[in-house]
């Protein structure tokens, strides 16, 4: 009855008597669960990346011994798997367009319990080597796909949250990996190390059957020109019908297909299916492509380069050259490091849709500079010793456990979420494929050198290489990544092709009344 007096009075030309409600704060939008379900579902598949690299580093100790093999041979079997990934993730891209997001996601599940089941089995070093190589692919389909299926299912207020969760998953996975390290380490050598890398076929094949019952991503429906699927996707990941129809109306422009069109399946040009996509990648790009490329490839880089797979990978190395000698000890202290890493990316996840992405990415990666000069300090400490030296074991290791959180509240998260959301719908499949080839092809080059180069410089003096590396990351970042919070997918390549100069792009962004509904166009001035 108030509202219909209020109304009245608009309208004869009265003051409107105001409510109090009606300072009311708007109300958030309410987050979708049936998106969430979704996101988690495909991130779990990251949990298997991480088990493997959480396994590898106690794993490899039981290896050595057992199969009686050198440093060089373990760094080549640690290594090689981030190489045989790049199989993967070049081939993700392409096979995520041809059969879709979600079977892709299965895909990746099932060729990676093979290579476990492989590793398991290798009488020797040589058929480890291949079951390594089956693995490997896996893993670069999974790291290339579970992001972009995130990335294009979520909403836009919260998709920072749920792209993170794969990298949640992946320290859920590490951690788990350094537990069954310490619970296997019981058994004699030839044993343990099987049992260790067996355990990670039973949940890739869980995972790939449990994708199943996820819907498929609604981006790739409308490439295929099936609208009608994609329109109930949009409507069960939604905080309402008015906001899945401005979603569909986004992505089939960025699709190129006429907003007039409302049947359930419509005819789509070749290049909607991902014809030319090369071509307009790398042959010719748009300034705003050739930003968003640059920008890509460069947090992926930076992200290994900065030394993260040393730590994590070699833990009980570091933790021995630090003073740490027994097994049990070494083992123990990879747990800690697996925990706090955990912990950290739930930070992450619940931030970077409040905060920010550059806030926490420039944060993250000073905080790493600092850990990693400071380990380096320490180990030069002890490494100049005869004796152990309390105080600077005690420094190694919790500049150790301040790296991984360091990393775990930005670089590690923001580099798959940045790198999932500003590419273009048509282009996002293989530009996320070319980070994640970047982003292996670096952690391999990392991983099966680290041996190497603490013996050539010194394991304090591969600190200090990492901890420059990573203070010039800062500074790119600061000065190429914008910042892309609240923003709709097919609204990112307006933030992008000014390089360095992107500030001076006057980007009006779109306002938000209902989730990411009800949104008025990005204009550049």
């Amino acid at each position: 009855m108030a509202d219909r007096i209020a109304e009245d009075k608009a309208i004869s030309g009265q003051p409107k008597n105001t409510l109090i409600a009606d300072f009311d704060p708007p109300q958030k939008p309410k987050r979708n669960n049936f998106a969430i379900a979704c996101s988690i579902m495909a991130c779990c598949k990251k949990k298997i990346v991480g088990f493997d690299i959480g396994v590898m580093s106690g794993a490899n100790l039981f290896i050595k011994e057992d199969l009686k093999i050198n440093d060089v041979q373990i760094q080549i079997l640690t290594g090689t798997l981030n190489i045989y990934s790049l199989i993967g993730s070049a081939l993700a891209g392409r096979t995520s367009d041809w059969i879709g997001r979600r079977y892709t996601v299965v895909l990746s599940g099932a060729i990676f319990s093979v290579g476990a089941i492989l590793m398991s089995v290798a009488p020797g070093y040589a058929f480890l080597m291949f079951g390594r190589f089956v693995a490997g692919i896996g893993v670069g389909y999974g790291l290339m796909i579970s992001p972009v299926y995130t990335a294009e299912i979520s909403p836009t207020l919260s998709r920072g949250f749920l792209t993170s969760f794969a990298e949640v998953f992946v320290n859920v996975g590490i951690l788990l990996g350094y537990v069954s390290n310490y619970a296997f380490s019981k058994l004699r050598a030839h044993l343990a190390w099987r049992s260790m890398l067996g355990m990670g076929a039973l949940p890739a094949i869980i995972l790939a059957i449990g994708v199943l019952a996820v819907p498929e991503s609604p981006r790739w429906l409308v490439m295929q020109g099936r609208l009608g699927d994609a329109k109930r996707v949009l409507n069960k990941t939604s905080a309402s019908k008015e906001e899945a129809q401005l979603r569909l109306d986004d992505i089939k422009e960025a699709a190129g297909i006429a907003k007039d069109l409302d049947d359930d399946v419509v005819p789509v040009s070749k290049k909607s299916r991902g014809e030319g996509v090369w071509k307009d990648l790398l042959l010719h790009p748009t300034p705003a492509v050739s930003h968003i490329l640059i920008a890509a490839l460069g947090i992926h880089f930076f992200e290994q380069a900065s030394g993260i797979d040393s730590v994590v990978l070699y833990s009980p190395w570091i933790f021995e050259k630090a003073g740490i000698k027994s097994y049990d000890h070494k083992l123990l202290a990879t747990v800690a490091v697996g925990f706090v890493k955990t912990i950290a990316i739930l930070v992450a996840t619940f931030f970077l849709d409040r905060i920010g992405r550059r806030p926490l990415l420039l944060s993250s990666v000073a905080g790493m500079v600092f850990s990693l000069v400071c380990l380096g300090v320490g180990l030069t400490i002890i490494d100049q010793h005869r004796g152990p030296v309390p105080w600077a074991i005690a420094l190694c290791i919790t500049m150790v456990l301040l790296n991984v959180a360091f990393f775990s509240i930005g670089l590690g998260p923001i580099t798959w979420v940045y790198s999932s959301e500003i590419f273009p719908l048509r282009l996002r499949a293989q530009g996320v494929s070319m980070g994640v080839a970047v982003n292996r092809l670096t952690s391999g080059a990392i991983s099966m050198s680290f041996l190497s180069l603490y013996k050539a410089i010194t394991i304090g003096g591969a600190f200090f290489l990492y901890a420059g590396i990573a203070a010039v990351s800062w500074v790119f970042f600061y000065t190429m990544l914008p910042e892309t919070k609240g923003r709709t997918l097919e609204d990112m390549e307006v933030l992008f092709g000014k390089y360095h100069r992107w500030r001076e792009a006057k980007v009006v962004p779109k306002h938000s009344k209902q989730g990411d509904g009800d949104e008025n166009k990005s204009q550049v001035k």
